[in-house]
């Protein structure tokens, strides 16, 4: 193949083997030449274990140290650091990638082609953080509209309007899974590097969000109608709800299927609202009836959706169904929308 690559300070000449740090030549045994080429060929593109195989090792059995090793020897021939790379990615569980943005430069000079610039550390970051922070939106786009129609389905009271209803639920729940979203989804983004942790990002972010939530909701109604609810959803509801969808990220990066991301997320996520409802805490329809008996003149009432359980108010059978769902759907929206950004990113 004629021609060379460059990436930042460094040529790699695949005829001469040869790497070059501006003049000066890098030392590589023939393997590690073979696996750099290889990723570079393919930069931005993930390179899996069984390639490096194939490719490099030819079929010669070898442990996954070996590939380890070659990598770390690779990475400290580049300067570049695990943790913060500038070159190699470590995909876990799959294998590597190389994300510097890399020349295709023809012997007589010309630059030809150009790799796809991978996202840097902060915009891949952002990218999930805002994927799981719409995941959140669709799940309560979903539940404002399940919650909505059966609402809207029932007798209403005098002065209230099926629309009104519907469009009421649907934005307040929207909202809500919105923010949470938001939050929950940034403490896995910045997380997502150290495995587990990321159950502890999630944990955080639901955390802050569900406890600022809570003191500006109790601080607005204390200022619009004299009172405040104090048993709404908070930094309790949202721990937990953090850490299910945590779990459900965490169990996600050992799978490339979406779907089966999306139904292990709903699984933690169902968990955790049945703890919470346990435990006695409320999510979003516990939040909304307990506001309603507590605000004065209100006109919105749940009842109705607790007769589908067999109940005539909103007890603790409605009350624990509706946070299994709220928490399955809330984890399924924002780990399968992350999981598709982060495959987008691959």
């Amino acid at each position: 193949m004629a021609g060379s690559f460059v990436f930042e300070q460094f040529v790699l000449d695949p005829d001469d083997r040869q790497l070059r740090r501006g003049a000066d030549p890098v030392e590589l045994n023939g393997r590690y030449f073979d696996a750099l080429a290889l990723l570079v060929r393919d930069a931005g593109k993930l390179v899996s274990k069984d390639r490096f195989l194939d490719e490099v090792w030819r079929g010669v059995p070898v442990t996954d140290e070996a590939l380890t090793q070659c990598v770390r020897t690779l990475r400290r021939q580049l300067g570049d650091d695990a943790l913060k790379p500038r070159f190699i990615e470590t995909v876990p569980k799959h294998g590597y990638r190389f994300i510097a943005p890399v020349d295709r430069v023809e012997d007589d000079g010309t630059r030809i082609t150009r790799s796809k610039p991978t996202p840097s550390e902060w915009q891949g970051t952002l990218l999930l953080a805002i994927a799981g922070t719409i995941g959140g939106g669709i799940a309560g786009l979903i539940g404002g509209l399940l919650y909505g129609f059966i609402g809207a389905s029932q007798p209403l009271q005098p002065g209230m309007g099926a629309a009104s209803i519907l469009l009421v639920l649907l934005c307040v729940t929207i909202l809500v899974a919105l923010i949470g979203g938001a939050g929950v989804a940034t403490g896995i983004a910045l997380t997502r590097r150290y495995g587990a942790w990321v159950i502890a990002g999630g944990a955080a972010g639901g955390l802050i969000i569900g406890a600022l939530f809570k003191l500006l909701g109790l601080d607005a109604f204390s200022l619009l109608v004299g009172q405040s609810p104090g048993e709404i959803t908070g930094a309790f509801e949202g721990l937990f709800i953090g850490a299910g969808t945590g779990i459900g990220a965490w169990l996600s990066r050992r799978t490339e299927s979406v779907r089966l991301s999306a139904l292990q997320a709903a699984f933690c996520g169902g968990i955790a609202g049945l703890a919470i409802s346990l435990l006695g805490g409320r999510l979003m329809l516990g939040s909304l009836d307990l506001l309603a008996r507590q605000v004065p003149g209100s006109r919105l009432r749940l009842d109705h959706i607790s007769r589908l359980f067999g109940e005539a108010a909103f007890g603790p059978v409605t009350q624990t169904v509706t946070s299994i769902l709220e928490g399955a759907l809330f984890a399924a929206g924002v780990v399968s929308a992350m999981a598709l950004a982060a495959r987008e990113q691959r």
